[in-house]
């Protein structure tokens, strides 16, 4: 049986492409053919103790009206510049995405972060908050609660940020398949390509590449 096409996902919660990218993900991968493992990867755009954007300020408010809202209205996404200020660091969060992974729960943990700060404006840098998220998704409230007081998940959360740093990820979304790299929020089509070409890449790699050794080992 052929091994499914792995899809890396680099994303932050407090960027709404990385929400955005959600849709053509769910459409390239629809009917295109190939079991896919998707796997989302932390990145953090404004690390601690770097300041986070304020709505207040003109940056925000520009870039959502020349190019989120925009977007969101050509994919149909219900999506808001949200009020929360300054906005949230999200290691935290991240920290939470680690416990939900381990406990199979990763994609749906990481859905309902995005939901609750573009959508339900929850400040996701609170422990309260992510906790009822948490329990929202199927996770044991009390054991989240506990794993991110005790920062049990810290180490692997800065892991994955070591990974994105060698895979050179400067902006989110950053989609790795195979050995196809898109940034930005992707068209279905481009994905879906990247999809079958991985596949191809991956059968070839069934055929081709064995050899012998001197010592006789094949």
């Amino acid at each position: 049986m052929a091994e499914p096409v792995k899809i890396k996902i680099w994303s932050d919660y407090v960027c709404p492409f990385c929400m955005l990218a959600e849709g053509p993900l769910e459409e390239a991968i629809k009917d295109v053919g190939v079991e896919v493992d998707v796997e989302w990867m932390p990145f953090e755009l404004r690390p601690h103790p770097q300041p986070t954007l304020r709505p207040e300020d003109e940056y925000l408010p520009s870039i959502w009206e020349r190019a989120v809202y925009p977007m969101a209205r050509r994919l149909g996404v219900d999506i808001t510049l949200p009020a929360v200020s300054p906005q949230p660091y999200t290691a935290l969060a991240f920290e939470g995405y680690q416990y939900a992974a381990e406990h199979g729960l990763g994609t749906a943990y990481n859905q309902r972060m995005f939901r609750a700060f573009f959508q339900e404006n929850q400040d996701l840098g609170e422990i309260d908050v992510l906790v009822a998220l948490a329990g929202e998704v199927g996770l044991d409230e009390a054991g989240f609660r506990a794993a991110l007081a005790d920062g049990t998940y810290r180490a692997r959360h800065q892991e994955a940020l070591r990974e994105a740093a060698a895979h050179r990820v400067q902006s989110v979304p950053t989609m790795l398949v195979g050995d196809t790299r898109i940034e930005g929020v992707p068209r279905p089509a481009q994905l879906r390509k990247a999809i079958l070409d991985a596949q191809a890449q991956q059968a070839e790699g069934d055929v081709y590449g064995a050899s012998c050794g001197i010592d006789g080992s094949c």
